[in-house]
């Protein structure tokens, strides 16, 4: 039996497999709201046979967006508009479906990927905003410093994850990822190469550590205690004398006493002079790494076929693979591993001819015909 199409269990979550979509910024969104383009991508997505669908960082407020572009769960208009998408998902698939909640922090106010990615200024032509961060520290020399949070400034955000988490369980989302990688604001203050504070949340790892694990906090107690929340964490900032694994251990063990359902585990994003060593799987063992304390565990990055996902999970390395790029060139992916692994990989009934003549039961016995 192949351990990667073995189920798993999140809470009351129950995952037909091990694979999961991560979640994919499309930079298509109109003032927070998703668009037909969230309707086309993720209703493919959805399709896919992946045993969970994580839709993209979701702004918790409009100054949290990367750029003004990004998708948002901050008010009633864009709650509206992901409805309509959800609705078109439920409708046609049984795949559950995660968001990951997020500010961006000092990396907010830029240009989208194929525009460059650079700081729009505040008040510059394209929509720019001054942005906020532990610390008035920018992350490109030559930006605009953020501006240093204050205990208001904290609260508003932490206030912005609650209501947004209780947005996400009217719309009927399975389940939350709050991200805290990538050098997005919860990440920063982590890290002590963008957090400078000399109060309560800087200096020592605890101190550093309080934040995200207030907003985690809150989520948790915002969210119904049946859908599970998960956290996803950069494991290093591949800089010397930042975040680095043995501190992502610590902070797994912490989030594991306070009831986190999984760790999906990335790196990097912290830092302007990051030198990653880029190569196949280059993250899981990271990965293996925290899932040694304990915690169901998610390995990403450069996982692009089947036997190897296969491999990272039947020996132990994590307890799911998530594919990002992979699944965008190839949305069918699941499919595939299932073909290869000699398992079988829900579809819907509109597709089941497509199933190859060699595998009639790639899609169950109820598809053969």
């Amino acid at each position: 039996m192949s351990a990667l199409f073995s189920p798993i269990s999140l809470r009351d979550l129950n995952l037909k497999n091990r694979i999961v979509i991560s979640p994919m910024c499309q930079y298509s969104a109109e003032d927070g709201k998703a668009t037909d383009w969230h309707m086309l991508h993720l209703g493919h997505l959805a399709l896919s046979g992946a045993g969970l669908l994580c839709m993209e960082a979701t702004a918790v407020e409009a100054d949290g967006r990367i750029t003004p572009a990004d998708l948002g769960l901050w008010n009633d208009e864009t709650e509206a508009a992901l409805a309509r998408v959800m609705g078109a998902i439920r409708r046609y698939s049984h795949i559950p479906v995660a968001v990951q909640l997020a500010h961006a922090g000092r990396k907010a106010s830029t240009r989208v990927p194929w525009d460059g990615g650079r700081q729009i200024a505040p008040g510059a032509p394209g929509g720019g905003w001054r942005t906020h961060a532990p610390s008035a520290i920018p992350f490109h020399d030559g930006d605009a410093a953020p501006v240093a949070l204050d205990e208001q400034g904290l609260t508003r955000i932490r206030d912005a994850f609650v209501a947004a988490a209780k947005r996400a369980d009217r719309l009927g989302i399975d389940a939350i990822e709050v991200h805290v990688a990538h050098g997005y604001l919860l990440h920063e203050f982590l890290s002590p190469l963008s957090n400078h504070r000399t109060d309560a949340y800087g200096g020592s790892l605890e101190n550093r550590m309080r934040f995200p694990l207030e907003v985690f906090d809150a989520v948790r107690a915002a969210f119904p205690a049946h859908k599970p929340v998960g956290v996803r964490v950069s494991a290093t900032d591949w800089v010397e004398g930042g975040w680095d694994i043995e501190q992502t251990v610590a902070f797994a063990e912490v989030l594991k006493a306070r009831g986190v359902d999984w760790i999906d585990v990335s790196s990097g994003g912290l830092s302007a002079h990051q030198k990653i060593p880029v190569g196949r799987g280059y993250q899981v063992p990271f990965a293996e790494r925290i899932k040694a304390t304990g915690v169901t565990t998610f390995a990403v990055g450069l996982i692009t076929d089947a036997h190897q996902a296969e491999a990272i999970v039947a020996q132990g390395k994590a307890d799911c693979v998530a594919l990002a790029r992979g699944m965008l060139y190839d949305p069918r992916w699941p499919w595939h591993a299932a073909a290869e692994l000699g398992a079988q990989v829900e579809a819907p009934p509109q597709y089941w001819r497509s199933q190859p003549h060699g595998l009639k039961h790639l899609f169950g016995e109820h598809a053969v015909g």
